[in-house]
């Protein structure tokens, strides 16, 4: 059987051997001719199956400067590159090498989808950075068709109860990844992502939407309050909010009863000037003919974060799980 063609069970010689990580035999498997860019049943080749699982850095490099093409895409689910395998694993040098050779067509072409993806369903932390720092687009492109995801955004907010994926949210956020509603309106992790985005400067006024103040919990709803004027809410807010009190859904915090500190409405209006991102993600306040303890404060850095009380399913999450189960690879020599 000649193993340097694609056979529906097998996959060749010189992918076996960069699977293993025997760069001796891949080696020696060139000079006699093989190929490296033939494919298997999954599509994968031989830099997939170095990049993936233990991820063998000395094989990938041999393989590309020999010129296996780092473009050819895993025909199975949506266009797997090189790049994902070694993504998906977090082998963080052979990823840097596929970065420097892979099309960046998978970054943001329709129809594709960016390693980001991969990685932060991972928790590949370093993964992220490093992609990110390389300028591959925090917002990615729109998932929908394959995960239901809009953005790498969306995918890290739904999956919050993790604590790795807060520091994802703000790699994400710090790399000018765009807030939209739909990343953000999913309330079961508000009290992992809200201080997050807050911090990173979402404008709180976005968030006083009838739809928030009515599923938000306790802890989350005190939260949110304490970045707004809360005395001149709407009146529809406001109704919101009683009816919340008088079913008991609702326990104000005891601030709520009455009107804002002059403090308070003075870094409201601060915010208000210099804007929620500026003001929140820069050292601005320093600039400032103020005091240095009320950096902090006009930061809102003396509100304790909302507690994390439960922790449902969610269904995002769920159905990307559902996804990579359905699309698993198979190894099969």
């Amino acid at each position: 059987m000649d193993f340097t063609e694609c056979y529906r069970d097998t996959v060749s010689s010189v992918a076996a051997a960069a699977r293993a990580g025997c760069r001796k035999r891949v080696r020696r498997l060139i000079k006699r001719g093989c190929s490296v860019d033939c494919r298997d049943n999954r599509g994968w080749n031989a830099l997939h199956e170095a990049a993936a699982a233990e991820g063998h850095q000395a094989c990938v490099d041999l393989l590309v400067d020999h010129g296996a093409d780092p473009n050819r895409t895993c025909s199975q689910g949506w266009p797997q590159f090189p790049i994902h395998a070694a993504a998906e694993f977090g082998h963080i040098g052979i990823l840097r090498k596929l970065i420097a050779v892979t099309d960046r067509v998978c970054d943001r072409g329709d129809g594709m989808v960016s390693p980001l993806y991969v990685t932060i369903h991972n928790s590949q932390i370093k993964s992220v950075e490093l992609l990110l720092s390389e300028g591959y687009s925090p917002d990615a492109q729109n998932c929908t068709h394959n995960f239901g995801l809009r953005s790498p955004l969306a995918l890290a907010l739904c999956q919050m109860s993790n604590k790795p994926y807060s520091e994802i949210v703000r790699l994400l956020v710090a790399a000018g990844a765009s807030l939209t509603e739909e990343d953000w309106m999913d309330l079961h992790f508000a009290a992992c992502w809200l201080p997050l985005l807050l911090k990173a400067g979402l404008d709180p006024s976005l968030l006083l939407q009838p739809h928030m103040l009515e599923q938000a919990d306790n802890e989350v709803l005190n939260y949110l309050l304490q970045f707004v004027n809360w005395s001149t809410l709407s009146a529809p807010l406001k109704h919101i909010l009683n009816e919340r009190r008088v079913e008991k859904t609702w326990e104000p915090s005891p601030y709520l009863d009455s009107i804002p500190c002059l403090a308070h409405i003075c870094r409201l209006q601060v915010r208000a000037v210099l804007g929620p991102d500026l003001l929140m993600t820069t050292n601005i306040v320093h600039q400032l003919p103020v005091p240095p303890p009320l950096h902090g404060f006009l930061q809102f850095r003396d509100i304790p974060e909302a507690s994390y009380s439960h922790s449902p399913p969610s269904p995002l999450s769920n159905r990307i799980e559902e996804y990579y189960s359905t699309h698993q690879h198979r190894h099969v020599l």
